[in-house]
Parts: structure tokens; sequence; C-alpha cells
């Protein structure tokens, strides 16, 4: 059974929930496109925005490792730091007076699903080669 279509769900239902929030906004602000200059909306815009340019190639690579490698511990820690990092980002870049400690920790989480997933690919694929 395969581990990173459980993770995708997940994430599905938090980009889903940044997709609303940001609507929610827009209609609020009345800005039907752009920030219109305003902070808030950027934010907003940024927060969802980052989802969408992390989430799909860490997901990818995580499913990737996953077809290769036997050992399933791995693609449950890449889904975990996904998952702890895309919520700590969103929150941390979605509040007004930032706490960057929350987007920090967020890109290192993300990233390391993402460095640990590719690292696992090349070092299997390095395997094959020389077996």
């Amino acid at each position: 059974m395969y581990i990173t279509p459980f993770y995708a769900a997940i994430l599905v239902f938090l980009f889903i929930f940044l997709s609303v929030r940001t609507l929610r906004l827009r209609r609020k602000l009345q800005i039907p496109l752009g920030d219109a200059g305003n902070p808030q909306m950027l934010r907003a815009m940024r927060v969802h925005s980052n989802f969408a340019e992390y989430v799909p190639l860490a997901l990818l690579l995580m499913f990737m490792f996953e077809l290769v490698s036997v050992l399933p511990g791995p693609a449950h820690i890449f889904g975990i730091c996904l998952l702890l990092g895309r919520l700590s980002h969103a929150y941390g870049v979605g509040q007004s007076s930032e706490d960057y400690r929350y987007r920090v920790f967020g890109m290192a989480m993300t990233l390391t699903a993402l460095v640990g997933s590719a690292v696992g690919l090349l070092v299997v694929y390095l395997l094959q080669l020389v077996a």
C-alpha cells in the first residue's frame, strides 16, 4: 500500500482551506485580481501560492522515492515533514504581525521533505548502478 496518497489527500484539504480563505478575503476587500496594494491580500495570496509552488514537486518526489524504495519509514518521515512544514508556513506567513520562527520552521520542514526524497532517489539509483 502506498503512503504518499495519504499525505496528498490531507494536503488537498489544506490547499482548499487556503483557497477558500483567499477567495473570502478577495470578496471582503473587493479585490477581483492581484493584491491592489493591500498587504493582507498579498499575504493570503503568497501563502496560497507558496503552497502551490512547493507541494506538487514534493509529493512527486516522495512518490517516486516510494516506488523505488523498499522501506516505508522514509516516505512517512517526508510526508510528516511536508505536512508540518506547510501548516507552519501557512500559519506564520498568514499572520499580519508575522513570527518568522513559523515561516523558518515551515520552510525547513518543506525543504527536508524535498531534499530527503531527492537524496533518497539518488542513493537508490546509484546503488542499483553498482549492483
